[in-house]
This record gives C-alpha cells, sequence and structure tokens, in this order.
C-alpha cells in the first residue's frame, strides 16, 4: 500500500467463497484519484493459489456486502481485468454507483473537473455566438 495515493475503504474482515471457504481479507482499497471505472483492490491476507478467487461471484457479493455495511449503496463490483490480479490480491471495478461513496472517503473524480470545464464552455457559447451573429450583420451592412 502507498499511503500517499491509497485510501484505505475497509481494514481486515472475512468473507466466504462459493466453496463455503471463509477468506481473510486485509484491506480493501483504490487509488485517491482517477477517471471514470474506479478499481477496488482486495488484498487478501493468504495467498489465493489455483483458486479463481478473483471471479467468484459469492466472495464477490460478499465484499461488496461488507462495502455497504460501510455505507456504499449500490450493485455488486464487478469481476476486474484479469492482468491486474495477483497471488494476494484481486482487483474488483467499481460500477458508477459507487463513486458516490469513494468521494466520502477522499476520492477525487477527475473526470469532474472537466465535465466543470464543458459546462463553463456551454453556458458562455450562447452569448458567444449571439456577439459573433452581430458582428457578422454589422460587416455585412457596411
Amino acid at each position: 500500500m502507498n499511503n500517499d495515493t491509497d485510501i484505505q475503504l475497509s481494514g481486515p474482515f472475512p468473507a466466504k467463497d462459493s466453496s463455503g471457504n471463509t477468506r481473510e481479507i486485509s484491506m480493501i482499497r483504490i487509488f485517491d484519484e482517477g477517471y471514470g471505472t474506479i478499481d477496488v483492490y482486495v488484498d487478501m491476507k493468504h495467498k489465493m493459489g489455483d483458486d479463481p478467487l478473483p471471479e467468484d461471484t459469492v466472495l464477490i457479493h460478499n465484499i461488496t456486502l461488507h462495502l455497504q455495511s460501510l455505507g456504499y449503496v449500490g450493485p455488486d463490483l464487478l469481476v476486474g481485468d484479469v492482468a491486474l490480479q495477483d497471488d494476494k490480491l484481486i482487483v474488483l471495478e467499481a460500477p458508477e454507483a459507487f463513486n458516490a461513496f469513494a468521494e466520502s472517503r477522499g476520492w477525487k473524480d477527475l473526470a469532474a473537473e472537466f465535465a466543470e470545464d464543458d459546462d463553463e464552455v456551454d453556458t458562455a457559447a450562447p452569448a458567444a455566438t449571439a456577439q459573433l451573429d452581430a458582428l457578422m450583420r454589422k460587416f455585412k451592412s457596411t
């Protein structure tokens, strides 16, 4: 965990998988800023070995339930990019509903800054268009 860029959402807790086994999770974390989809990092206490836990829908559901107990309101997290998974790390994708929960924990949506800039341009556009039209009429009349 990099304390400079990570936000810890949860400390240790147990969660059952589809085989009924209890898995010990060390923490759940996210990066402090990003664009759009948030990757949720689930650090496992023990190596997963050959167990396909990153795709275990029961385990993912139980991780989601834990996050919901902490204030997340929304659907289950999704299976993340296979290339990001590791022996003791499950990476899940958060649905858009997760953004509000992440923001409440200090996450910054970098895309929101661009959306605000777009809003400013859209607001100013009608006035600029009216000025341009007035200038065009003035030049045509001379």
